[in-house]
């Protein structure tokens, strides 16, 4: 299967406006995150409808495509850069462009999950740890999902999923492995070609999760587990934070 990574970044981010040409261990984000994954894929490409990211992202080596400023969201802005691109592909895979320590081995997993014909999309987790408390497993910002047997997501959720019925809220972690939704994805392309058309559901509107579109529409959503925490930038308090974790374990980026 070929496969084609894209980062979707944009410059107007209302809580961290610019925050792709941000600094981070003397690189911007967005060179970051393309250095950390770059060596999965044979073409790899920065999506933007930014000329001050583009000329960042050619400044340091990458590919950029231009994408229309009227994208609402990651999802859309990958499809109009595939368009664009005209590349032939069977998955695109769509990264974020805030995490900036994401690894190559959780990539690899996202792509494994096609390995399975009915996947249309893919996505990742990670088992909440007891040493995570209480308080993480019930933030409403860490969305949770639900697998069957297969590994294909039953359901997401910003509330704690499954209920466990009969037991303590604070033995919960100690007594069920619970699933973190990660937010990265790959979709087959005709299944990328088809999600962006579709109306909001009930269940979307319900818990703001654009995953639960492609669930409530039959879309077969593919889960792959990751034992990586991952460290999103969203406020410039987060660029901080993620400089501090950096130095804190002695980070390796792949230069």
């Amino acid at each position: 299967m070929k496969f084609i990574g894209i980062i979707p970044a944009r410059y107007a981010s209302t809580r961290f406006p610019g925050k792709p040409l941000a600094m981070l261990g003397g690189k911007p984000v967005i060179q970051r995150v393309y250095e950390q994954v770059k060596g999965c894929f044979d073409e790899l490409y920065v999506a933007t409808d930014d000329d001050r990211i583009k000329d960042a992202v050619l400044a340091f080596g990458g590919k950029v495509v231009m994408t229309s400023e009227d994208c609402n969201n990651g999802t859309e802005r990958c499809l109009d850069a595939y368009k664009r691109m005209g590349l032939e592909c069977d998955v695109v895979v769509n990264i974020q462009g805030d995490e900036p320590f994401i690894q190559q081995k959780q990539i690899k997993a996202l792509m494994e999950c096609f390995d399975n014909p009915e996947t249309d999309i893919a996505t990742l987790v990670k088992p909440f740890e007891p040493a995570d408390g209480i308080e993480r497993l019930e933030s409403p910002n860490s969305p949770k999902v639900v697998m069957d047997e297969n590994g294909f997501a039953i359901y997401f959720s910003r509330s704690v999923i499954p209920y466990l019925r009969g037991v303590e809220r604070e033995n919960w972690l100690n007594e069920h492995t619970f699933y973190k939704h990660l937010g990265i994805y790959a979709y087959r392309t005709k299944a990328l070609q088809e999600i962006t058309h579709l109306p909001q559901s009930p269940m979307e509107k319900a818990e703001s999760l654009e995953q639960l579109r492609w669930l409530e529409n039959g879309y077969r959503i593919r889960v792959g587990v990751t034992d990586i925490e991952t460290i999103g930038i969203d406020t410039p308090d987060d660029l901080e934070r993620a400089k501090e974790f950096a130095a804190s374990i002695g980070f390796a980026w792949n230069d």
